[in-house]
């Protein structure tokens, strides 16, 4: 079967094409704003990748189209799709249909932390032997493709709670019908697609609706969006997770060994049971890790063994990814795009690296970013670190106005830049040594980090 996918080069979209050519199917796919590492993997998989849309590009006529949820009314390929009457579904849908109807599934679903927190339960699962399948929202960095089939009864999905295609809004995480849910977190995002976090937590329960009264759903104990979501029922055991003293007797507890996070013991119903040593820091670390071992022990793997592999697991393209280290710079890649999820990352860092400076380039890229959504926390989100480069790229006009709040004049920690050449010569004019340079965003940043490491190599020279 020959199957064209609008959107490929998203990472859902991008791994449904990893899991069709595995399946033998002919997989072709087109796109726009085409980078790395989504492009590269799937040109090693042997797809056609089509640079942005056309009607040309659905000759020969294929068998079905994957229309992606970035795809709307008025692409030209979507209308030649329904001008044509050619077979098409959601992504999530043909995932279910093909590869997950049978198979037990394990998801990991919030708003922060799916990617890291899924990759790392795959990992347990991999090193106990499972040969599960999996599809991740990234590149793992301990496997080949950010998806694959795998031989065994059991998936792991990141599981998303965007729509699903523009006739079908529904959450993706819905279709999945998970047996064994991981629930991170939940806070407002998606502004695009969801007028409040009331609108959020209602998704939420429709896929707690979905687990079976013999699954399992583990959550975080602290949580009140959550809390909100499961009173609207819940028909499976639950299991839930702290860390220190934030909540009387959880199921799972992580006792800190080391502020920064990379040594914590597991207390599963308050006895130790493990203690991780590993080289990830930041509390939401602690908490992904947790609920992985949590999640893992419901399909078999002991506490023990989940640790002893979680010492061994080296993350996720693009999470605090270290790129390079010149002269006592080092430049991290990180994917934070919500301000909880910056201010953890740059948390973690800090407690890691103590007083030497951090300089984080932070481009608020999400729609929910973009419309000034969480303004008001935006701002303290970047806290730990020393000085603070905001990209404004999309020409916003609340961002100017809001750093000019914090650092008037254009002087003080934050500063905001129209364009990359800008970010770089101020990031290069606030360096010491040694110094964490820290680019965070869900895009590609005009190939910010590339161009900073040639700066600092061509300052060695």
């Amino acid at each position: 079967m020959h199957i064209h996918i609008l959107g490929i080069c998203g990472t859902f979209m991008g791994s449904l094409a990893v899991l069709a050519r595995e399946l033998g199917h002919q997989v072709t796919g087109s796109d726009q704003g085409v980078y790395p590492p989504m492009s590269t993997q799937l040109e090693a998989q042997g797809i056609k990748l089509m640079d942005g849309f056309d009607a040309a590009h659905l000759k020969p006529t294929p068998d079905l189209v994957l229309i992606g949820n970035a795809m709307s009314r008025g692409n030209v390929e979507v209308e030649a799709v329904l001008n044509r009457r050619l077979d098409y579904m959601s992504g999530p849908e043909w995932l279910t249909r093909e590869v997950l109807r049978k198979r037990w599934v394990l998801a990991v679903a919030g708003t922060h932390g799916k990617t890291t927190t899924t990759t790392m339960l795959l990992w347990i699962l991999e090193q106990a032997g499972f040969d599960a399948g999996y599809l991740v929202g990234g590149v793992p960095m301990d496997f080949s493709t950010s998806a694959r089939l795998g031989s065994s009864d059991f998936f792991v999905i990141e599981a998303d709670e965007y729509d699903s295609a523009f006739f079908d809004k529904r959450s993706k995480f819905v279709h999945y019908r998970p047996n064994t849910l991981i629930l991170n977190n939940l806070e407002f995002d998606h502004a695009d697609i969801f007028d409040n976090v009331e609108a959020i937590e209602r998704q939420f329960h429709h896929l707690v609706r979905t687990v079976p009264a013999n699954g399992l759903i583990v959550r975080p104990v602290v949580d009140a969006h959550l809390d909100r979501s499961l009173a609207m029922g819940c028909w499976s055991s639950t299991q839930t997770t702290a860390i220190g003293g934030e909540a009387e007797m959880p199921d799972w507890r992580a006792e800190l060994l080391a502020d920064d996070g990379s040594r914590f013991m597991v207390m599963h119903k308050e006895q130790p049971v493990a203690t991780v040593k590993w080289g990830h820091t930041g509390l939401h670390n602690v908490r992904n890790g947790l609920a992985a071992i949590a999640a893992a022990r419901h399909v078999g793997v002991t506490p023990d063994h989940a640790v002893s592999a979680l010492s061994r697991f080296s993350g996720v393209k693009r999470r605090m990814e270290l790129l390079a280290t010149i002269r006592g710079v080092s430049i991290y890649d990180d994917f934070a795009h919500h301000p909880t999820a910056i201010a953890t990352t740059l948390e973690g860092l800090r407690h890691k690296v103590g007083r030497e400076r951090i300089i984080a380039l932070i481009e608020p890229r999400s729609n929910t970013m973009q419309q000034g959504v969480h303004q008001g926390s935006l701002m303290p989100s970047a806290a730990a670190a020393d000085n603070v480069l905001w990209a404004n790229l999309g020409e916003m006009e609340w961002l100017p106005a809001l750093v000019q709040t914090v650092s008037p004049g254009g002087i003080g920690r934050h500063r905001v830049g129209s364009s990359v050449d800008e970010l770089v010569d101020l990031t290069m004019a606030e360096l010491s040594h040694p110094c964490h340079i820290v680019v965070m965003s869900n895009g590609g940043f005009g190939g910010i980090h590339q161009k900073l490491i040639s700066k600092l190599e061509q300052a060695i020279e």
